[in-house]
């Protein structure tokens, strides 16, 4: 897997909303900070903080498009990209979008993130 193959899995992982999917591709040092400043470190913090999402946001459907590789290396990787997400929250249909930073590791064989950072659009 390259690190474009990365991203698609990851999206299509979290697209499932299930953390036994995502979890093999992130990194027992991860960290993810939400567009609404919420930082969760280490990947238990951070199964929670999934956890909480996926079952609060029904029939998620999550995108991730204009990706922009700023490095690219053997070991290690960062890009920027664009988000947005609908679902349904307490019966409502809802949606979002934002900004991401992503740094992806090399773990033995394997592509794995180990921080994402998620913001608001600028207006």
């Amino acid at each position: 897997m390259n690190p474009e193959e990365f991203v698609k899995s990851y999206e299509k992982a979290l697209g499932t909303q299930d953390w036994n999917v995502v979890e093999p591709l992130v990194s027992e040092n991860v960290s993810v900070t939400f567009s609404n400043g919420t930082i969760h470190i280490g990947k238990e913090n951070v199964r929670k903080a999934f956890e909480k999402n996926f079952s609060l946001i029904k029939n998620e459907k999550y995108a991730v498009e204009n990706i922009k590789w700023l490095v690219k290396d053997k070991k290690y990787a960062v890009y920027l990209f664009e988000f947005n997400w609908t679902g349904i929250i307490g019966g409502k249909s809802e949606s979002g979008n934002g900004i991401g930073t992503s740094v992806l590791i090399k773990e033995n064989t394997r592509w794995k993130l180990l921080t994402e950072h998620l913001g608001r659009k600028p207006d």
